[in-house]
């Protein structure tokens, strides 16, 4: 089978049809998530890897899959790193996102800083208001652009070192202040050097496609499992948090651990050896277990949860790997989406302000839809006009 450098129409067919997924993924979830019939697994959730935790690290997934796509075949290829264009793309993404969510938030901004400190004001933008997907995903390709081309063991090496940083960063102030008022989301300013793990991993998964092709898909699969299984394992360090029957009450106050991510050597000693919750599961309230930093959670990026979402990335892309390229199957909703992702990411927020609000929170299960139906269509047929007309939004 050829590789991927031949410019297989089928080659980019898993990559689009996989971004596709995760747009569908992102309306499903960005819309329910404000319902009250929504199920729990279908809400971002703070304290576990429910399914809508599971979407946004697929983005960085395939960013890091795109980037090794074009620069490292570029360098395979004997040409030279662009260093000026591909920081320029980034920098576009970067100032993309900072406008955007701004003109999103404007008038929360506009009344922070009538009524707030700077300091808070500051504070908020930077936990909450800009860096979200976007500013993300430029962030974390600057942070790992060093390393684009080079070899795997090196980039595994800056994977370990960049979880390792934010291990360390954390533990000195990143997770508790991330975890105060105002509450911050995607890990906050400092959430880049894990999410730098499903990035590098797509970048390492592009490696082996352009190997193997198809036949790459059994060996992607496998060490997606593998990661998952690391990451589970870290997790039940969480249990060391879970609270002892006498002390519930006395603590029912308080939900973060005074000492999250190194955990106390009487904490330690106190352990009732309880077993971790399989994987999407929900843990105990935090009355029961404190949060902590070995839990899964998006809002701090924790190196469980971003090593957990690395790995179902990587089998959940083996799966479209197989099915588009030895199949030749393909989604044309997908396919719209996939090709056109920005455009999808910005339209959904557009759908957010003129459809969400004709539908209230309090609605039943087929009233939510029916507006989900309106929501995604809005979406997914401005699209389907921009992709027949030819029209692409890219940086």
């Amino acid at each position: 089978m050829s590789d991927i450098s031949s410019s297989s129409p089928a080659r980019l067919a898993a990559l689009d049809q996989f971004r596709g997924y995760t747009m569908v993924g992102m309306l499903l979830v960005n819309f329910l998530g404000n319902y009250e019939v929504c199920p729990r697994i279908l809400k971002h959730s703070h304290d576990y890897c429910s399914y809508a935790d599971t979407i946004m690290p697929q983005f960085l997934f395939a960013a890091g899959f795109a980037m090794q796509l074009s620069l490292g075949r570029r360098l395979q290829q004997g040409g030279q790193m662009p260093w000026a264009k591909a920081i320029r793309r980034i920098l576009s993404l970067a100032a993309i996102a900072i406008v955007w969510y701004s003109f999103c938030d404007l008038s929360a901004i506009v009344q922070m800083l009538r009524t707030e400190d700077t300091t808070v004001v500051l504070g908020t933008l930077c936990k909450r208001n800009l860096f979200q997907t976007l500013l993300h995903i430029a962030v974390t390709s600057l942070w790992i652009l060093p390393v684009i081309g080079a070899s795997s063991s090196m980039r595994i090496g800056y994977l370990a070192f960049s979880g390792l940083l934010h291990v360390l960063l954390s533990g000195w102030f990143n997770f508790q202040w991330v975890n105060s008022n105002p509450m911050g989301i995607d890990g906050g300013p400092l959430g880049f050097l894990t999410w730098s793990i499903p990035a590098i991993c797509g970048t390492l998964a592009c490696d082996l496609v352009r190997r193997q092709g198809a036949a790459a898909a059994r060996r992607i699969a496998g060490a997606g499992f593998a990661l998952m299984c690391v990451a589970w394992g870290w997790s039940c360090g969480s249990t060391l948090y879970d609270v002892p029957d006498e002390l519930v009450e006395t603590q029912r106050a308080v939900k973060l651990a005074d000492d999250p991510v190194l955990p106390s050597l009487e904490r330690i000693q106190r352990w009732s050896g309880s077993s971790m919750e399989p994987p999407f599961v929900p843990p105990p309230k935090a009355d029961f277990r404190k949060w902590n930093y070995w839990m899964m959670s998006q809002r701090g990026a924790t190196i469980s949860y971003t090593t957990f979402t690395a790995g179902y990335s990587l089998v959940l892309f083996s799966l479209f790997l197989w099915a588009c390229d030895s199949c030749k199957w393909q989604a044309g909703i997908f396919r719209t989406l996939g090709t056109n992702s920005l455009a999808a990411y910005l339209l959904h927020d557009v759908a957010s302000w003129w459809i969400s609000p004709w539908f209230p929170t309090s609605s039943g299960p087929v009233v939510v839809a029916i507006g989900f139906l309106c929501f995604s269509g809005f979406v997914y047929g401005i699209c389907w006009i921009m992709e027949h007309r030819g029209w692409l939004i890219r940086v």
